[in-house]
């Protein structure tokens, strides 16, 4: 019973991760950015981007750890590793791909050199490098909530 319980606590914590954090994705891409992208001036929307992004940055980053470490969790105590040579587990595979795509972002190439770059296009052509983060997140955005779908079915016996 102990075991089970874990198991539950993990699948919670897993999901109110999911929650925040492509939650907060959703956000970004659907009213943050278009936002800023109405803004004049280049240095008015670099600031109020960095200011939201920072208060945002650390609910994603614990996010995506917390949904890290409880997924792989799940995946060991049901002993489901072979689910990665199937592809009925389409969304187990899509789920990953997200979570090691926004951990990247997030852990190495942020702090390594996404944000010095970003700067850079901003002062370049501020309507260019929003329109492009804005297609960016889009595709994550939908790709995110593609495999919040394939997990809800999935585990509920659909696929």
């Amino acid at each position: 019973m102990e075991s089970f319980t874990y198991f539950v606590f993990a699948r919670v914590l897993h999901v109110i991760g999911v929650v925040l954090w492509i939650g907060g994705v959703a956000f970004v891409t659907t009213v943050l950015i278009p936002s800023l992208k109405n803004i004049n001036g280049s240095t008015n929307k670099l600031a109020l981007f960095e200011q939201l992004e920072e208060k945002f940055s650390f609910q994603a980053k614990l996010a995506t750890v917390v949904t890290g470490i409880s997924g792989f969790y799940m995946i060991d105590v049901m002993n489901a590793w072979d689910r990665y040579q199937h592809l009925q587990y389409w969304w187990i595979h899509l789920m990953t791909l997200i979570w090691f795509i926004f951990t990247l972002i997030l852990f190495v190439f942020e702090p390594l050199f996404l944000h010095q770059w970003f700067h850079e296009q901003v002062i370049k052509d501020s309507t260019k490098i929003f329109s492009w983060i804005h297609t960016m997140h889009k595709i994550l955005l939908a790709l995110s909530l593609l495999a919040v779908l394939g997990a809800i079915a999935g585990v509920h016996g659909l696929f």
